[in-house]
Formats: C-alpha cells, sequence, structure tokens
C-alpha cells in the first residue's frame, strides 16, 4: 500500500503541481521581501526626514533660549514657563517628544513626562554626529526606555552669527513602522494563500487535462501490446500539442489495425499457397512409393511434382523479392533514366511468349528520349510485369498495346489488351497479394498472384499509383513517373 502511494505522488501530475506551487510560493517570497524591503526603507527614510525638519524647526525656535541658558543654571533654564511652553506645544503639534540639549549633550529640556526631574545626557557617539555632521539616526533605547524608538538629532544654530549654540533630539516610537510592518505581514499571507489557492486549482486543472490523455494513451499502449488495436483516443476537441498527438496515436493504431489485417491475411494466403503444391508434391510422391500410381504413368506424375515443385520455389522467391522491395528508396539518390529505353528492352524478352500467345503488338514510343525520375531496375519490373500480364491474359490474335504520352510535366505509362472484362468489383483485388481471377487459377498453374502486387509495391515507393479500367473487353493499365 505504502509502494502504491508512493508511486503515485511520483507520478507527473504531482511532480507538476509541485513545480508550480513551489514557483509561485518561490515568487511570492521574493516579491514580498523585496516588497517590504523597499517600502520598510522607504517608510523609515521617510519618517527620519519628517523628525528632522521638526527637529530643525525646534532648533531654531529654541536658539533664543539656549543663548539666554549659557548665563542660567538648568533649573532656572527648566522653570522658564515661555521655553516649556514652546516646547510642549511643538511635541503636542507634531506627535515628537523633543529633547533640548547643550553643546555636550546634557539634557536642558525634556517633553517627556515620563523623564521629569531625571537628569538625562544623550549618547557621546549621537552629541558628535550632531556637532561634526550635521545631524544624527539612531534606532535606540538611549538607555531610557524599554524599546528602541527613533532618535534624529540636529543642530541648534544661530542664524545670525552661525554658531551652534545647543543640540535639539526628537524621539519618536515605532509604533507606524510597526503597524505597518504587521499590516504588511497579514496582507502577505493572505494575498499569498489566496495566490497559492488559485494557482493549485488552476495548476489542477491544466495538469489533470494534460494527464488524463497520457493515461488514456498509456492504457491504450497496454492493449496494443496484448494485440488487441480496436481502442482509440479521444482527443476532447483540443487543437493543442496533446490534440495532435491523440490524432496521431489513432493514425498509428489504424496503421498498425490495418497491418496486423494484412498480416493475418498475408499468413492466410501464405498458408494457402503453400499447401496447394505441398499437398500435390506430398501425395503424388506417396502414390508412386506406395505403387498406388502404375510404374507407367510414373514419370507423368514426376513431371507434375517437378512442375510444383519449381512453382513453389518461384512462389518463395517472389516473396524474398517483394521483401527486398519494400527497403528499398528508390528516390533517395535522385537518378534518372531512359523510359523509352526500358519499354523497348522490356519488348525485346518478352518477343517470345507474345509470339507463342499469336498476339500483335503496338508500340507507341518515342525515339527521343524521355528522362524520368527513379530505379530504371525497378520500373523495368513494373513494365515486364504488366506487359506479362496483358500477354497472359490477351485473347489469342488480339493486338497488345504499350504506349508513352506526356501529361501534365508527368510521362504516363499505358498497357492495353482485350480479352474477357474484369468485374468493377474485383478491380481493386487484382494488386492484393495472392489474389488471382478464377480463370487463372485453372489456366495459369505458373502464377502466384505477387505480380501486381509488386507492381502496386514499386509505383507507391515512387510516389505514385498504378490505375486499371476493363469494360468491353479492354483492360488498361496506367501509371506516371515524374521527369523531374
Amino acid at each position: 500500500m505504502i509502494t502504491r502511494l508512493s508511486k503515485h505522488f511520483q507520478g507527473l501530475y504531482w511532480r507538476q503541481m509541485t513545480i508550480t506551487v513551489g514557483m509561485v510560493l518561490l515568487t511570492l517570497l521574493l516579491l514580498g521581501a523585496s516588497f517590504f524591503s523597499l517600502s520598510y526603507s522607504y517608510a523609515r527614510s521617510q519618517k527620519n526626514e519628517e523628525l528632522q525638519a521638526r527637529a530643525t524647526v525646534m532648533g531654531q525656535l529654541s536658539v533664543r533660549y539656549l543663548e539666554q541658558g549659557r548665563h542660567l543654571t538648568i533649573e532656572e533654564l527648566q522653570s522658564d514657563p515661555d521655553f516649556q511652553q514652546l516646547a510642549s506645544f511643538a511635541a503636542t503639534v507634531s506627535d515628537v517628544q523633543f529633547m533640548i540639549c547643550d553643546t555636550d549633550g546634557q539634557v536642558l529640556l525634556t517633553t517627556d513626562s515620563s523623564l521629569a526631574g531625571m537628569s538625562v545626557i544623550m549618547p557621546e557617539r549621537m552629541t558628535q554626529e550632531v556637532m561634526e555632521q550635521g545631524q544624527s539616526y539612531r534606532r535606540s533605547d538611549l538607555g531610557l526606555y524599554p524599546q528602541k524608538r527613533l532618535v534624529v538629532g540636529v543642530p541648534a544654530v544661530n542664524a545670525v552669527s552661525g554658531e551652534i549654540v545647543g543640540e535639539v533630539f526628537a524621539v519618536a516610537t515605532t509604533t507606524s513602522l510597526d503597524a505597518m510592518w504587521q499590516g504588511f505581514i497579514g496582507l502577505f499571507f493572505m494575498t499569498a494563500f489566496v495566490v497559492l489557492m488559485i494557482s493549485f486549482m488552476a495548476s489542477s486543472i491544466t495538469t489533470m487535462r494534460q494527464i488524463k490523455p497520457i493515461r488514456e494513451m498509456a492504457q491504450a499502449t497496454r492493449r496494443y501490446a496484448e494485440g488487441d488495436f480496436n481502442i482509440r483516443m479521444n482527443d476532447y476537441g483540443r487543437e493543442d500539442e496533446i490534440g495532435e498527438l491523440a490524432a496521431s496515436f489513432n493514425n498509428m493504431a489504424e496503421s498498425l489495425q490495418q497491418t496486423e489485417r494484412q498480416r493475418r491475411e498475408f499468413i492466410a494466403n501464405i498458408s494457402h499457397e503453400l499447401k496447394t503444391p505441398m499437398t500435390t508434391i506430398a501425395g503424388y510422391t506417396d502414390g508412386i512409393l506406395d505403387g498406388t500410381i502404375p510404374p507407367e504413368n510414373e514419370r507423368q506424375y514426376l513431371q507434375i511434382i517437378s512442375d510444383e515443385s519449381r512453382r513453389l520455389s518461384r512462389l518463395v522467391r517472389r516473396m524474398l523479392d517483394v521483401s527486398q522491395l519494400q527497403a528499398i528508396d528508390p528516390l533517395k539518390n535522385d537518378n534518372h533514366f531512359d523510359l523509352c529505353e526500358s519499354m523497348r528492352r522490356v519488348l525485346i524478352s518478352m518477343e517470345k511468349k507474345i509470339t507463342d500467345r499469336h498476339l500483335d503488338v503496338e508500340a507507341d514510343i518515342p525515339e527521343e528520349p524521355i528522362l524520368v525520375r527513379g530505379d530504371n531496375d525497378m520500373i523495368t519490373q513494373v513494365i515486364y510485369n504488366l506487359l506479362e500480364n496483358a500477354a497472359k491474359f490477351g485473347r489469342p490474335g488480339s493486338t497488345l498495346y504499350l504506349g508513352i504520352t506526356m501529361m501534365d510535366g508527368k510521362a504516363r505509362v499505358m498497357v492495353r489488351n482485350e480479352g474477357d472484362t474484369i468485374p468493377a468489383e474485383e478491380l481493386p483485388l487484382l494488386f492484393e497479394r495472392f489474389h488471382k481471377s478464377d480463370k487463372s487459377r485453372s489456366e495459369d498453374k505458373d502464377g502466384v498472384g505477387l505480380g501486381l502486387y509488386i507492381v502496386k509495391t514499386i509505383l507507391e515507393q515512387h510516389g505514385e499509383k498504378i490505375n486499371v479500367t476493363s469494360e468491353n473487353g479492354v483492360t488498361t493499365f496506367s501509371f506516371s513517373l515524374a521527369t523531374e
């Protein structure tokens, strides 16, 4: 059970889901960290500038009192009602606590009531920064507060003489920044959760749409491995790569189914074709051996055995020829040859068979060469098979026609004979393996039913088709070859 669950979660669906959710989560984290860093830095910078501006204003207002304070004690300066009222008003309006110090960092007046009555001295480093750099920024508790606060210090400068008469520090809590941070964190997690849920649902739907056809293909493949080629893929009306893959898968299934059907037909046909001569050979041989056939008739039956053996040999040789032809690519080297010369050679080689059948020949072959693209030997075999077939079934005393014409940039070869009309329903079967008409079976014992199949195979490898018509006793075979 554990192993099954492990394989399930290692599947393509969960891998895709993990990658998608992981990428979304990583993107959210990077964006969140970047946004927070930028926004927090900006907010802090703005807060510092705000505190600096208020401290500067407070410093300008405190210059007169600080100059007077040189001649007064701290207690006298702190008891100055105008100075106290001014500082309190500024603190109330700006929501900032001020610490007004002398040039040594000694706090002369503070608006923070929690520090009333305390002797406070600002950190030496901050005091030096104010005096030397003109400002100081710190996030510190100053040793006075339980939590760190924003502290910005500026010098109090006499506008006329340019003399630094004291220092003013603006102190503010980080409550607003902390509230912004907490609000951002809450908003971030809520947004991240919503985005993750949306991405999870979208990825789940998308991944399932992708995985479902793949699973169906895996199941179909297992069915094909068992020999069942009837199952087909559903393309779900998709026009993307999955739809194209489903269509290709169905085409493959059709091809496999057709191949399997042809294989079974081939086995059935070859079994029949081999069975007939082998049965004849075995029967007559046993008859001679056991004395059933009289000695005076042995020569006759031995001749039958010899003929059947040769026919069996021709059948096997033709089958090997077909297998070799199917492995050749005749257009690979882009060869050209003279089709007229090949047709003349075939006529010369067929002269005896044509004469024996008492046939006349009408040849319409131009004297000028016609160069076509393809394999010379294979096309010669096509012409020979067609002419041999025409001579075999031509009516004695009739005329065979072998001609070539140019049509639409192609050379069109035509072979015609006069004899019995072939029924229309039988025409498509002429080019099937081992197909022979009834007349062929009764009169022609040499044929094996592969001649026209070889013709179709060779022409298909040349990218062409063989056509046949049979009307009023005239049967015509024709095919075309490209000249370029």
